[in-house]
């Protein structure tokens, strides 16, 4: 991302904290904003602090079907002291890394999942045939009961000599 040096956060945003930007071919929306419930900016009355100032990057991508994929980034920035919150040209940048590095992550998960359903003729639906061999519901190992080896031993016989009955 390139920083604009002439702006305080480091690109133009509007009166309400706003940007637009391109990187990595996506469109990314930009807000920063203060996390107090107050329009007028000004220390808190309790602490005598300014409140934290959140830098968000958000972008979406639409396909085929209503399917939807988000990338979003948040970094917070804390006021140091009694002092506002000082613009931090970084801050953006970071924000619109976190969202990348977001939107990288769940494509990876939804390519990995849309590989685990994917029909390939299977009885059960799942995109996977069962192996009899591993299949948690016929698999001697993992079914108590159905595995011969893994049979406990029966109880001797009693020895009426060493066991005492009441």
């Amino acid at each position: 991302m390139d920083i604009d040096p002439t702006q305080p956060w480091g690109l133009a945003i509007d009166y309400a904290g706003r940007a637009t930007l391109t990187e990595s071919g996506h469109t990314i929306h930009v807000n920063i904003s203060d996390t107090s419930l107050s329009s007028v900016i000004g220390p808190d009355p309790i602490s005598n602090t300014y409140s934290p100032v959140n830098v968000t990057a958000q972008f979406t991508e639409s396909g085929e079907g209503g399917a939807v994929l988000r990338g979003t980034g948040r970094i917070t920035i804390m006021p140091v002291g009694a002092d506002p919150v000082v613009p931090d040209p970084t801050a953006v940048g970071q924000a619109v890394a976190a969202a990348l590095a977001d939107f990288a992550a769940g494509a990876a998960a939804y390519a990995a999942l849309c590989a685990r359903w994917q029909d390939d003729g299977s009885e059960n639906g799942d995109g996977t045939a069962p192996d009899p061999e591993t299949d948690p519901e016929t698999d001697p190992e993992t079914v108590p009961g159905t595995n011969p080896e893994a049979a406990p031993e029966p109880d001797p016989e009693p020895d009426p000599e060493t066991d005492a009955t009441l």
